[in-house]
């Protein structure tokens, strides 16, 4: 069964729109929303397990220039 979780991401002063834009970009990533509030942008991502959920944030998403901290939730249905 496929993984998904919601990513609040916190990014550097003036960097919103490029860390979002880059996120769009990356394979695993569903949506991407740029908000206000404590975080700058939520994205909801998916992988075929926690392992392919995982890597995507610490390979895929904390190397973005500008992404500052990250806050995973992971979904665990309804």
């Amino acid at each position: 069964m496929a993984t998904k979780a919601y990513l609040l991401v916190e990014t550097a002063v003036g960097k919103t729109r490029d860390v979002a834009s880059t996120l769009r970009e990356l394979n695993g990533i569903e949506t991407v929303d740029v908000v206000t509030g404590p975080y700058d942008i939520i994205a909801v991502i998916s992988g075929d397990d926690m392992s392919v959920v995982g890597n995507l944030v610490t390979e895929g998403i904390h190397t973005v220039t500008g992404v500052v901290r990250t806050v995973t939730c992971v979904a665990v249905g309804t």
